[in-house]
């Protein structure tokens, strides 16, 4: 009989740590290959981890709600294998999805080791709070000095993200080493008053992802200035293209055709021509990003949102965009996505007019610096210019907004990007081939 090690899985390029939400089986159970062993939970996606070997359990070295690294071993299996190497645990079959505006963490350098992510004062951290840290400027020092709310003072992501939060507003924030400032603070700060319910009402306790939408919501309108741009796009051309080819298309593709890949096409053949759209900033550094992944903001059953991600879309034809756009919009409908398919996004796209809206003002989907928002097509008598004199006619319209960063995007690249994706779609031919 042999151990086989069960260590918590990467489940993404930026994902540094999960979270155990329940575990399945405890010390001295069977369990099986493939079978789950537990659920955990990041910040894109609620997963079950399944076990990597047979045998019986013989440790579990980690509670229910305790953050832990990837690559951590999690539970200890004796199995009749003849090898003792430590398994990483199979790709997590993803079962709840993530919010819509859900930031990804950038990658930045801070004065600890990744190998050994500890301070002067012994205090362990972990690869994401490191990243935010040096992202943010946060120095090793500071880091040290804050309160952490975890597991034997541990700093979570939430304390690091309240901390940058707080300096960036002008609060001082209450550290652990300053006893004498926690009694300063509650003497000088007054008490919030006391919220009273009362009337006809149901009460009802936010979800953990309805929590973290309403966490990366104000985190994002925090961390960006935002400005909203408008416009308007005769979308007639599409419209009657659509009504034409969607049979034949469905017969020679087996898939049906939505707008969605069309618009997404537009933005793509936008953002070639405005790379900086396509961008992030890191500190006052701009990333500009070669690799065009679009967004596309999901509704789940539950009524939260999710962000699958069309990855490299500027190498998809109109068919492959469709076949993409299906795929991911199906899998977030029935909790199938992947971790890596939230993963990466660029720039992202939210079709407000699904649910019978003329026009939004999204949040912007951090680290990204703009998104864009589509709304519901409407007939309308528009004055249209021909050669024989102004003539009013009945057009399928559309509004468009675009919400951005103005620390990077001002209002003439913002306009100019918004109008460059009317443009497309205005131009969109009409007896274009299938």
């Amino acid at each position: 009989m042999s151990t086989v090690d069960l260590v918590m899985p990467k489940m993404g390029e930026s994902i540094m740590e999960a979270t155990i939400l329940k575990w399945h089986k405890k010390p001295g159970d069977f369990v099986k290959m493939d079978e789950t062993m537990l659920e955990i939970a990041t910040d894109k996606v609620d997963s079950e981890v399944p076990s990597t070997a047979e045998g019986t359990i013989t440790e579990i070295l980690f509670k229910e709600n305790d953050v832990v690294p990837v690559g951590k071993v999690i539970a200890r299996i004796s199995s009749g294998a003849t090898s003792s190497v430590p398994v990483a645990a199979a790709e997590p079959i993803a079962k709840t999805s993530a919010p819509a505006n859900m930031p990804t963490p950038v990658a930045a350098p801070i004065s600890a080791s990744n190998d050994n992510p500890s301070g002067g004062n012994n205090k362990f951290y972990s690869p994401l709070v490191l990243n935010i840290a040096g992202s943010e400027g946060v120095s090793m020092t500071e880091l040290e000095k804050i309160a952490g709310t975890g597991n034997d003072g541990r700093i979570t992501k939430k304390d690091i993200l309240h901390y940058v939060a707080n300096r960036k507003a002008g609060v001082q924030t209450v550290v652990a080493a300053s006893p004498i400032v926690v009694e300063q603070a509650a003497a000088a700060a007054p008490s919030a008053p006391a919220s009273v319910i009362g009337g006809n009402v149901e009460i009802i306790e936010m979800d953990r992802m309805r929590k973290m939408i309403a966490d990366h919501m104000v985190r994002s309108k925090a961390t960006s200035p935002h400005v909203t741009s408008f416009t308007e796009a005769d979308v007639t051309n599409i419209v009657q293209w659509r009504n034409k080819i969607k049979s034949p298309f469905e017969k020679k593709y087996n898939s049906k055709i939505t707008f969605t890949p069309i618009f997404i096409e537009a933005v793509v053949n936008a953002i070639r021509k405005y790379p900086l759209i396509n961008s992030s900033l890191d500190g006052n550094q701009i990333i500009v990003k070669k690799d065009i992944n679009i967004g596309m903001a999901t509704a789940l059953p539950t009524g939260n949102l999710i962000v699958p991600v069309i990855k490299n879309a500027d190498t998809k034809n109109l068919f492959g965009l469709t076949k993409e756009v299906n795929l991911l919009a199906d899998n977030a409908r029935n909790n199938r996505l992947k971790p890596d398919d939230t993963q990466g996004g660029t720039f992202t796209m939210t079709n407000v007019g699904t649910f019978g809206s003329l026009m939004g003002t999204p949040i912007i989907n951090q680290p990204q610096v703009a998104i864009l928002a589509v709304g519901a097509i409407k007939k309308r008598p528009m004055v249209l210019e021909t050669e024989h004199g102004d003539v009013i006619a009945i057009r399928h319209m559309m509004y468009l907004s675009l919400s951005y960063d103005h620390r990077i995007v001002d209002g003439s690249l913002g306009a100019s990007f918004l109008t460059e994706i009317a443009n497309e779609l205005e131009r969109f031919d009409s007896n274009r081939e299938i």
